[in-house]
């Protein structure tokens, strides 16, 4: 039986990537601080796994293929918060997943990861966090996909992305349903080479804008 494990799978994210899949017929291991989070989520294919990802979190990778990091300390939380998750806890990550032979890790970065010195001033430490993971995850040997969304917005999905970063700065935004679907797509069809893609709300469908 072919299992994902998401990391941070009661997130904003998370949690709408976790709901597709398991509308998709696939079967999720949910890594997760607090399980209540999930408890309007009822399925039989779903296992959640309670853990703290400042302690060791390996053991939830066992019989894992496929490896989703939805992870994040979230805009209201300090520079520590911000290193321990969003940078340590994703290198451990792929540290655990190269130990247990993942097939495939999805990492969700950020638009700006590329070049964190170029982007807003109170954003430097997020995405010398996100650089430095992501660096990490290239350099492990496994397997990826590393997806770079732009601004998150609430708005309903449109199912519509480019990979082609907009002129414009406010239109560099994708909505959090798209990225829960492009998370999605990765994983049913890993590439054929590890990728980094940055993605926005634009026009076409997912499978011309995300490497299979």
């Amino acid at each position: 039986m072919k299992q994902t494990l998401i990391i941070g799978a009661s997130g904003q994210i998370g949690k709408k990537l976790t709901q597709l899949m398991l509308d998709n017929n696939q079967h999720v291991v949910a890594l997760v601080r607090d399980k209540s989070k999930l408890s309007d989520i009822h399925d039989d294919k779903l296992s959640i796994i309670e853990e703290d990802l400042n302690k060791d979190f390996e053991h939830a990778f066992k019989h894992c293929e496929n490896v989703v990091f939805a992870a994040g300390s979230g805009g209201h939380t300090g520079v520590d918060k911000t290193i321990l998750i969003d940078l340590w806890a994703a290198c451990r990550a792929a540290d655990y997943a190269k130990n247990n032979d993942v097939k495939h890790f999805t990492m969700v970065s950020s638009i700006g990861a590329d070049a964190p010195s170029e982007g807003p001033e109170n954003m430097h430490p997020y995405l010398v966090a996100k650089h430095m993971a992501d660096e990490h995850l290239i350099h492990s040997g496994l397997h990826y996909s590393i997806i770079r969304p732009g601004s998150l917005t609430n708005d309903t999905g449109k199912g519509k992305f480019t990979n082609q970063r907009p002129e414009q700065k406010e239109q560099a935004t994708i909505t959090r349903d798209d990225v829960a679907k492009a998370l999605l797509f990765s994983v049913k069809n890993p590439p054929k080479k590890s990728t980094i893609t940055e993605i926005f709300n634009g026009s076409k469908s997912i499978d011309e804008v995300l490497p299979s």
